[in-house]
């Protein structure tokens, strides 16, 4: 009896040895924070997909610094969920919940109309919101899913706020892109997968057009005191991944995930990047970067090609129903 004792003793001690191994791994994979006591207090801020995951931590640190938080989401009962907990919290009562499914144009362009009678300027815009990996599925207008949302829906966006943008200069665009970016390529001749479909190709296009609308944006943009960076958060779990097998699978939650967790980023650090590109004091005339880990990184060479980007963008401002300068909310 003793001797089974002991082997339970010996068992017990090594998974907790395991655990807490695993557990100061995490810790260590967690990447930079933003540490800098920057407040935001009275600047106005719209993030996209704010109810969940690294938006809602970002949605969070802003609140918490004295900013009046536009949180742009498609779900309102997720959306006023997560903004009660912002509120209790940070005991910030400007927090706002505000519909705004990047998957319709027309949701966008109602956004837009309401928050420009509700505010007259507008000092940080954060797309933030993506979804990765999911099944093929159009945009109410006919664009494919990711494609749709990570750029196009963000394109819409972007363009409808740049005047307001410009009038509360010095302001800033943060754009949440991905280290996928650097596998991806544009797909010249078949942009919404219309020919063939892959899942991951398709991702991985949508990021790098994210980086390639940053580079061509901030182009446009010099001299206006509107700046624009885009960044990589890390791989971060949230509820991003959940349309991936690799996660979902009983097996997955059996073998593969407690192996996979460690080199996760939580949400809080996830969004660490993204602080320091909206708020740092010293990238206010930053501008066409990107970054990881707070700091600068290099993107890959195909997100460096000034000729696809103009034919991305001219294929946008198509897709979108956008004139460069001439947008309009109808």
């Amino acid at each position: 009896m003793s001797i089974f004792r002991n082997k339970i003793i010996l068992v017990s001690s090594a998974i907790g040895t395991l655990i807490g191994g695993t557990v100061l791994l995490k810790d260590r994979m967690q990447g930079a924070s933003f540490e800098k006591n920057v407040r935001a207090d009275g600047k106005v801020v719209i993030i996209t997909g704010a109810n969940t995951g690294i938006g809602k931590e970002t949605a969070h640190a802003l609140a918490r610094r004295g900013a009046h938080v536009y949180m742009a989401c498609r779900d309102m009962v997720k959306c006023e969920e997560a903004r009660k907990d912002i509120v209790l919290d940070t005991r910030n009562p400007q927090v706002y919940c505000r519909e705004c499914d990047l998957a319709s144009m027309q949701s966008i362009r109602q956004f837009v109309k309401q928050f420009k009678a509700e505010q007259q300027r507008l000092d940080i815009l954060i797309n933030n919101a993506g979804v990765m990996r999911c099944p093929r599925t159009l945009t109410k207008e006919g664009i494919e899913l990711q494609l749709g949302v990570n750029h196009m829906g963000h394109f819409l966006l972007t363009h409808l706020l740049l005047d307001t943008l410009k009038l509360s200069a010095p302001s800033r665009i943060v754009v949440v892109s991905s280290l996928a970016h650097t596998r991806g390529q544009i797909a010249l001749d078949d942009l919404n997968s219309a020919k063939a479909y892959d899942e991951a190709k398709a991702y991985e296009q949508s990021k790098l057009a994210n980086v390639l609308f940053t580079r061509e944006l901030a182009r446009r943009l010099e001299g206006t005191g509107v700046t624009v960076n885009a960044l990589h958060p890390g791989i971060v779990d949230t509820e991003l991944m959940r349309h991936m097998d690799i996660f979902n699978s009983w097996f997955s939650g059996l073998f593969v995930r407690p192996f996979v967790w460690p080199f996760l980023k939580s949400p809080l650090y996830g969004a660490q990047t993204t602080l320091y590109a909206a708020l740092d004091p010293d990238l206010e005339k930053v501008s066409g970067q990107y970054f990881s880990d707070c700091a600068p990184k290099e993107v890959a060479e195909q997100a460096k090609d000034d000729r696809v980007a103009k034919w991305l963008w001219a294929v946008s401002e198509k897709w979108t129903g956008t004139l460069t300068g001439t947008a309009a909310v109808s």
